[in-house]
């Protein structure tokens, strides 16, 4: 089990990483040139390995037992003081920094606000330094020597949700870096990166996992599930280990089963009484469940998640919908296709801020039903009147 304390982060079971062979042969020759960059942006899918492979990342930099072959191969060694001390969550120059580290804050405010993001505040308690809200000085965590004197490491997980003042406050620490100090910062969403923030950066791409992989990842590691349920869990995830063991957790197939019905008179044009509300209420169900196993969770946050899984449902159909119409090259039905797929991503953007969930769900249904309507033709109209 993971904890959210900066100095005792358990790590994951398996230093295995499946697939994401450029980005690893890309960290590989940076680790052998013995010029490793200060600063790394890990971008990608959720659940396809950007923080296992930021973590091994730092075992090979922070372990004096690396070789040229752990470093060529990245393969940190095992059972080395340097690594019991990581797996131990006690390694006092490895730091990773989530949102819910405000959760211990030593400010109340910090605490008691809903974690939506990383603030600066928890930036200043947690590495960069300076007077934080309480009147409290921290030193710089970047500009500390190093404990075990071998370099330290800050992984910024989820680093899409540093605020706007957190990333402009790092900026000038990613200027003039101090020696020996790495920063990784895992992201899915890029773009919510500042640019002066990734000008600054290495930037390392990590994309889905194939079929081979995916089958290797449900041999080894994946939950065991009929068959119908395996199959569908294995499109829902798209590639993503991560996303396949969410959707197990929060009965995500079982969402699929209730819904389809309505998802298919959906698809033939006709208005499903109830869908847009039976959706808004799974997604407030999926929250309430989120929030009431962790008081520090934010509803809106937990809401937005619950949208998003919801939202990759009908993509999912979408995908299966567009494949059929390019299989029998029904060129009105990949019209009719693309612009459901435009109207989902316009949904997906726009419930990002803070909107009605009934309201957003209704327009998103009333939209689909009017672009997959079978359109009539010119000579069918004409034959009506």
């Amino acid at each position: 089990m993971m904890t959210l304390l900066v100095h005792s982060w358990v790590v994951t079971s398996s230093h295995h990483i499946l697939g994401q062979s450029r980005a690893l042969r890309a960290l590989g020759c940076a680790l052998a040139s013995g010029h490793v960059h200060h600063a790394w942006i890990f971008h990608g899918p959720a659940g396809v390995g950007k923080f296992r492979t930021a973590e091994e990342f730092a075992r090979i930099l922070l372990d004096p037992a690396s070789t040229s072959i752990n470093r060529e191969r990245f393969q940190a060694p095992r059972d080395t003081p340097c690594a019991r001390l990581i797996d131990a969550g006690t390694h006092p120059d490895f730091h990773v920094i989530r949102k819910e580290l405000a959760g211990i804050s030593e400010s109340r405010e910090l605490r008691d606000r809903k974690q939506m993001n990383i603030p600066l505040e928890l930036l200043r308690e947690r590495m960069l330094g300076g007077v934080t809200s309480s009147g409290r000085h921290h030193e710089s965590g970047v500009f500390r020597t190093a404990s075990l004197g071998h370099g330290k490491v800050f992984i910024i997980d989820e680093a899409e949700l540093l605020d706007a003042d957190g990333q402009n406050a790092m900026l000038k620490t990613l200027e003039e870096p101090p020696a020996g100090t790495t920063i990784v910062l895992v992201t899915q969403q890029e773009d919510r990166l500042l640019p002066t923030i990734r000008s600054r950066c290495q930037r390392v791409a990590f994309g889905p996992l194939g079929a081979q992989e995916m089958a290797q990842w449900w041999q080894t590691d994946g939950p065991t599930l009929p068959d119908d349920d395996k199959s569908f869990i294995d499109s829902f995830a798209e590639g993503s280990p991560g996303m396949a063991t969410r959707a197990v957790q929060h009965g995500i197939a079982a969402w699929n089963a209730e819904l389809s019905p309505l998802f298919d008179a959906l698809e033939s044009g006709r208005y499903p009484p109830g869908l847009s509300d039976r959706m808004a209420e799974i997604a407030d169900e999926f929250a309430k469940a989120i929030v009431d196993a962790d008081d520090s969770a934010s509803k809106e946050a937990a809401n937005r998640l619950g949208v998003r899984l919801l939202a990759q449902l009908l993509g999912l159909r979408v995908r299966g919908a567009l494949a059929a119409a390019a299989a029998s090259n029904d060129t009105a039905a990949l019209e009719r296709w693309v612009g459901a797929s435009e109207i989902l991503a316009e949904f997906e953007q726009h419930v990002r801020s803070a909107v009605n969930l009934k309201h957003a769900f209704a327009n998103l249904v009333a939209q689909w039903v009017s672009q997959l309507a079978p359109k009539q033709s010119a000579t069918g109209a004409g034959r009506g009147r």
